[in-house]
């Protein structure tokens, strides 16, 4: 968990998907085609959790990897890329439970809940993370969440077996 991030993209070199959404009120959202993220759950060691690096939207808050879908990618498949990219998740030893998915009209998020069928170590593999860490599942909900996240936490609870 201590290795150094990978630089950042030279300037200018983004995905299509990668920018703000805004709301009809003034809100913002990331991701052009919507975001999803990964919750990804051990029966022994908790559930994953990020911990947003300070300059990121809702920064110092702790939330699980995801960000935006790039055109045409799946909810399954951009989260999954997403934790991969983020915290070097191996998708090959996840088993997917559901998904949840909260749609805005213009703009969607979708949670992938999954379980961890092996331990693995998560590793900062960019630079959106200040720190990774697998939090018992009755301890989330003490932490500093993301406040999309502490609002769908309870009924993602419910649906880890």
């Amino acid at each position: 968990m201590t290795e150094k991030p990978p630089p950042l993209p030279p300037f200018g070199i983004r995905d299509p998907g990668d920018a703000w959404v805004y709301g009809p009120n003034g809100e913002k959202f990331w991701g052009r085609f919507g975001a999803s993220g990964l919750l990804v759950w051990h029966r022994t060691l908790g559930v994953l959790l990020q911990h947003r690096i300070g300059w990121s939207h809702f920064g110092g808050t702790w939330a699980l990897p995801g960000g935006a879908r790039k055109m045409g990618e799946s909810a399954v498949d951009g989260a999954m890329r997403e934790a991969e990219e983020e915290a070097a998740v191996p998708r090959d030893k996840l088993r997917v439970i559901e998904t949840s998915v909260l749609d805005l009209g213009y703009w969607s998020y979708t949670t992938v809940v999954t379980e961890a069928l092996e331990e693995f170590e998560p590793v900062i593999a960019d630079h959106e993370s200040a720190e990774l860490r697998w939090v018992p599942v009755d301890e989330v909900a003490a932490m500093p969440l993301h406040p999309g996240f502490a609002a769908s936490w309870p009924a993602l609870r419910d649906s880890l077996v």
